[in-house]
């Protein structure tokens, strides 16, 4: 028996739309995982710039100087001098940010001196416990999507200071 067009399309209706729902949930679980992956690279990219900031910041101050660990403290958490406005990545808190310097490197047990010969002093700004909140999170057919709470390494920046 020779299949006329019209009925072969008509054997056809639906199987499209099949396919889609069977593949609709894969394509889903990789959209969720290139976004979430892409804000985990984001976030520790500007955790990283933060500490390259501060750093810098104490790198131009005297070794030691409590306001300048404030400040750069500031720049760490808020990204600017004034402590203002809300933390540069969710989550982020001032008592996560560890300063050393050659004055006070107690916080930084195990790491070099930060006084080398020559009189060369170093400065590390440490951003340490960071845990990284996915923002895709929800429950589907009694299965959990979303990637679990994880923490960063430590992040860190050492630089000369003057």
């Amino acid at each position: 028996m020779i299949m006329t067009r019209h009925r072969l399309f008509r054997t056809q209706r639906g199987v499209a739309m099949l396919e889609f729902a069977l593949l609709l949930p894969l394509l889903l679980l990789i959209l969720f995982g290139i976004t979430e992956f892409s804000r985990a690279l984001f976030q520790y990219d500007t955790l990283a710039k933060t500490t390259r900031d501060a750093c810098r910041y104490l790198s131009t101050q005297a070794p030691g100087d409590p306001a300048a660990k404030a400040i750069a403290l500031c720049l760490a958490v808020y990204g600017n001098t004034g402590c203002s406005g809300p933390a540069l990545v969710p989550g982020l808190a001032p008592a996560m940010v560890v300063i050393c310097d050659s004055v006070d490197a107690s916080q930084c047990a195990g790491d070099p001196p930060y006084t080398l010969t020559g009189g060369i002093n170093l400065v590390a700004v440490k951003i340490q416990g960071y845990i990284f909140q996915s923002g895709v999170d929800f429950a589907a057919f009694g299965l959990n999507f979303g990637l679990p709470s994880f923490t960063f390494g430590t992040i860190s920046t050492v630089m000369r200071q003057s």
